[in-house]
């Protein structure tokens, strides 16, 4: 029963840690009384390593559930695969650190256990299955004063922030517990204090020397508010052109350099190849003749019909026999200097933009795809992260979504010349829950990564405008209807963390190799 409670305690206090309500202090040490508990059952000689998996999968289903049921409103099915799936791989990681741990000292345990996490982390923004939104690093989000060193180790930084202080806890606690001795208790709370103070004293240092550039730019920020559920797949595109030419005349001045608009606010599923003939073509342009110094950035679905079989990629959908085709969830600029300009969204919802490793699962689970509305099919994608240049020469980053969710992967906007993050996404799937502020909030990081300023436009909102200190200056509530005029910054900086990306689980993976290579060799030493 004392077991049972440490880990039942572990995933309450990681859950109530966890943006956009809780308070991240409490991840410093929310993994310790689980620690405890692993740590109590390995003493013992009896083979404990099903009580081990047992009690990981509640601390971490216990996470899981509380910080992402929002999932429920858009589909039962993927909130229940998400917690049960993502709790099982957190378990997985923990077992492995269990049967290591029996082998090597503390030091070698903790340092496995920080790698290991971090592999998975890493795993989580790469493979098919991906969900990164549990990552340690994100549970800062709504305290950007503590975090502005990220520039230099992106989120990661975070998360080994968190693991420090919780090994250097646990580690005085279980000496404390063994000799007795308050001056053990002593110091570990001086060596706690240390580690949280000085990361923390950086970071105020850098937001409070943290200086916008004096370049400025006028964005207008729409929010038309359709409700995807009984409004957006059932109006058409020129109901809504006519209602974001309303909104953006609202606020558009001759000074207006980019007007940005939802993902996907365009949804009748235009050919790709006749786009120059769509309603959304002919609003941006309309937009753009009455003000010519303005730019419309917003998002559409494309169809790319495919007749001839050779054509097709494994992102094609089949439709009928000699019939296939291809899937965008897109982008698109327009302006009146320069041809039109389309990104495709290359990071994927699982289930319900992508089916994961579909030719191994396929024909066991059959079509799977999660109906979300609109087209339900395999989206495709493109190779490389597409920077906008507006008529003037700024260059944008048109970011749709879930992709403003990975950190490494934004540094290549930024890499490829992206002055401003620009993100356009809807979010009202998961209706007013944690999701759409959790997303927001994440949003946050990704300008202090990169020190970029962030627009974003989001279908019945929150829209925003933030500073590249992860500070929010402006939005425009959820469910409402409406539009922003803000000024942005613009700048050319590199950070440390945009040249070198997540250089930090690289290095994990190095060190859980050897580590684990290490074990194999040792027989069991005692802690």
């Amino acid at each position: 029963m004392k077991n049972f409670l440490l880990a039942l305690s572990s995933g309450i206090l990681l859950a109530l840690a966890w943006p956009t309500y809780g308070f991240p202090l409490l991840l410093f040490f929310a993994f310790v009384p689980f620690l405890l508990a692993e740590f109590n059952l390995r003493q013992k000689d009896q083979k404990v390593g099903i009580k081990v998996f047992l009690f990981s999968y509640l601390t971490f289903f216990i996470w899981n559930i509380i910080t992402t049921n929002w999932l429920y409103f858009s589909t039962p099915f993927g909130m229940w695969f998400a917690v049960l799936a993502n709790s099982l791989l957190m378990t997985l990681v923990f077992f492995i650190y269990h049967k290591i741990a029996k082998k090597v000292n503390f030091t070698a345990g903790a340092t496995f256990l920080v790698s290991l996490w971090m592999c998975f982390e890493k795993m989580h923004l790469n493979w098919e299955f991906s969900w990164p939104w549990l990552n340690l690093g994100n549970g800062f989000s709504e305290y950007i004063s503590w975090i502005q060193w990220y520039e230099y180790t992106g989120t990661f930084g975070g998360t080994l922030w968190v693991w420090l202080l919780n090994l250097v806890i646990f580690k005085s606690v279980i000496l404390y517990l063994q000799h007795r001795d308050r001056t053990i208790i002593f110091r570990g709370i001086f060596k706690s204090i240390l580690l949280i103070i000085i990361p923390l004293s950086i970071s105020i240092f850098l937001f409070y020397t943290e200086e916008e550039v004096s370049e400025e730019m006028e964005v207008v920020i729409l929010q038309p508010n359709i409700n995807p559920y009984t409004e957006k797949y059932y109006t058409s595109d020129r109901n809504i052109g006519e209602l974001l030419v309303k909104l953006s005349n609202e606020k558009i001045t001759d000074s207006t350099k980019l007007v940005l608009a939802p993902e996907t606010v365009f949804a009748d599923g235009t050919k790709i190849d006749q786009f120059k003939y769509s309603n959304a073509f002919f609003y941006g342009k309309e937009m753009s003749i009455q003000h010519p110094q303005t730019n419309f950035l917003g998002g559409i679905s494309f169809i790319k019909v495919i007749n001839d079989e050779k054509e097709t990629t494994p992102q094609s959908n089949f439709y009928k026999e000699g019939l296939w085709f291809n899937d965008y969830n897109s982008a698109f600029l327009i302006n009146q200097t320069n041809p039109e300009q389309i990104y495709h969204k290359s990071k994927l919802v699982v289930g319900v933009e992508n089916f994961p490793y579909q030719s191994t699962l396929k024909p066991i689970l059959g079509d799977a795809m999660i109906d979300l509305g609109g087209t339900v099919a395999m989206k495709t994608t493109q190779r490389d992260r597409e920077v906008f240049a507006l008529n003037s020469g700024e260059k944008v980053a048109p970011i749709i979504c879930y992709e403003s969710v990975y950190g490494d992967y934004i540094t290549k906007y930024v890499k490829n010349g992206a002055q401003l993050l620009a993100i356009i996404t809807n979010d009202a799937w998961w209706g007013n829950t944690q999701g759409h502020q959790q997303h927001l909030s994440y949003a946050r990081l990704r300008a202090i990564e990169n020190r970029k300023n962030v627009v974003r436009s989001a279908n019945t909102g929150i829209s925003a405008v933030i500073n590249s200190k992860g500070e929010i200056l402006n939005s425009l509530g959820y469910e409402e209807q409406g539009s922003l005029k803000v000024k942005v910054n613009l700048n050319n900086e590199l950070t440390f963390y945009t040249q070198y990306g997540d250089y930090l689980p690289r290095i994990a993976q190095f060190l859980a190799l050897f580590i684990f290579l290490f074990a194999l060799t040792r027989r069991r030493n005692q802690v």
